[in-house]
């Protein structure tokens, strides 16, 4: 990946929905090779889609909590399998540490949060032990890859 791949990555990951033009112009090439080299860096699953960032508030979604999950041993596979199917998880980390994995879940309310973990993820394949997390607040939702990864001090603040 060369200073121009990594130009086009940020770019697009501020606005994905600029035109090839415009995002030609902004990295110094024409339409086309700029097209080309995005197909290329799909492929290579250095982008891996474009999609818009929702509010959840405006699905009504008022309520984020992550969960820490412990299975049992045998389980990892099934579990995994009913994460990726279930429509309130959000995102499926594993963990290192006391539990397994972390899960992203949004809710309308507490009430109905409450509802899915007593009735309906407690009862994901070899769910030993699960804890919660209510976010009271965002304060940070997204941020760029693209300008991490550039920083030549990966982490010195």
């Amino acid at each position: 990946m060369d200073r121009i791949d990594r130009k086009i990555l940020e770019e697009l990951e501020s606005d994905g929905r600029m035109s090839f033009a415009d995002l030609g112009e902004r990295v110094g090439l024409s339409k086309s090779p700029c097209w080309t080299r995005v197909r290329d860096l799909e492929a290579a699953g250095a982008i891996q889609g474009f999609c818009a960032r929702v509010d959840p508030l405006a699905l009504g979604l008022a309520v984020q909590c992550h969960a820490f999950v412990r299975i049992r041993l045998d389980a990892h596979s099934e579990f995994e399998a009913a994460a990726i199917a279930h429509p309130a998880i959000i995102e499926c980390h594993t963990t290192a540490g006391d539990s397994d994995y972390l899960l992203r879940i949004y809710a309308r309310s507490v009430e109905h949060l409450d509802d899915l973990l007593r009735h309906d993820l407690s009862k994901l394949p070899g769910v030993h032990r699960l804890s919660t997390t209510v976010c009271l607040k965002t304060i940070k939702s997204h941020a760029s890859l693209t300008s991490w990864a550039a920083s030549p001090s990966h982490g010195t603040f």
